[in-house]
């Protein structure tokens, strides 16, 4: 038994570690920074587990060289993908043309200049820089958001693989970032077996609309449920958050809580969610 699991989001798969090793590695990087959050509240933090995915989100190729350049190609989406992601900028801000067929012919990284314009600008060289980082992040979230959503065998392999761990750990405590709060939602409600005190997700994109539309179960009169098992349930999302959009988790689904913060580490990053108090603080209360 662990006290808490971690089911993680985009960026973390292992190449070349098996289930077991890439969970135990990224347990391994992530303790540390829940051990700062703990220390804003002089506590000591728990142990944890993490539900490892990533693997099955992977497409099987031989050539492991052609697999690490398909990982690199930030530069290329179709264009009903570019139609998807100005659907996603579009929650988060940006004011996109109205033509949906000029939004689908318009490069990725003019759709993001038109967030950062939209969101007050950036000078010079750091507006080429923050426009490549969020280029990295949004690609990253589409490729993996599509295998998951539109891959019926991985979803289910995805489902089961989180709820075999959090079957073994019995955690008091699931939190779930990014991607993973997607998978969690649809894994607690497809396993009601499972029970957890609190859920913690952290940075969710479940208000995206192009997502929610996808949702297994799906939204009912635009309200989600709250799985069977969850007790209590905490959002926190990052006020610059590209992912986390719309804001307020709570307009849709049935947090108890949703809160914002600013990680000053990175919009998105799980790490700099673990080192926030507002996360420790959530958690605290049902770690003895």
């Amino acid at each position: 038994m662990t006290p808490l699991v971690v089911v993680h989001g985009v960026f973390n798969h292992v190449r070349g570690a098996t289930p077991e090793q890439a969970a135990k590695r990224k347990a391994a990087e992530w303790r540390p920074r829940l051990a700062s959050g703990f220390g804003k509240l002089s506590a000591a933090a728990p142990e944890l587990a993490v539900a490892y995915y990533a693997d099955l989100l992977r497409r099987q190729v031989q050539d492991q060289a052609q697999a690490a350049d398909d990982d690199n190609r930030f530069d290329v989406l179709s264009r009903a993908e570019r139609v998807l992601a100005a659907e996603w900028l579009a929650a988060a801000g940006a004011m996109l043309p109205a033509d949906p067929q000029n939004v689908g012919l318009a490069p990725l990284r003019q759709l993001l200049g038109w967030l950062i314009d939209a969101r007050g600008g950036i000078p010079g060289t750091m507006r080429e820089q923050t426009i490549g980082r969020l280029e990295r992040t949004v690609v990253a979230n589409l490729r993996e958001v599509e295998a998951y959503t539109t891959w019926p065998d991985r979803r289910r392999l995805v489902r089961e693989r989180v709820a075999e761990t959090i079957r073994r750990e019995q955690p008091k405590v699931v939190v779930a970032h990014s991607l993973g709060s997607y998978v969690t939602y649809e894994t607690l409600h497809a396993f009601p077996d499972l029970t957890v005190d609190l859920l913690v997700t952290l940075g969710s994109p479940l208000r995206v609309p192009s997502l929610a539309r996808r949702l297994d179960p799906g939204l009912r009169a635009e309200r989600g449920a709250r799985p069977a098992g969850v007790g209590r349930w905490v959002n926190i999302a990052d006020v610059g958050d590209l992912v986390a959009v719309p804001p307020g988790l709570g307009k849709v689904f049935p947090v108890d809580v949703d809160e914002s913060c600013d990680t000053g580490l990175g919009f998105h990053g799980l790490g700099g969610y673990l080192a926030n108090g507002l996360t420790a603080a959530a958690i605290a209360p049902y770690i003895s």
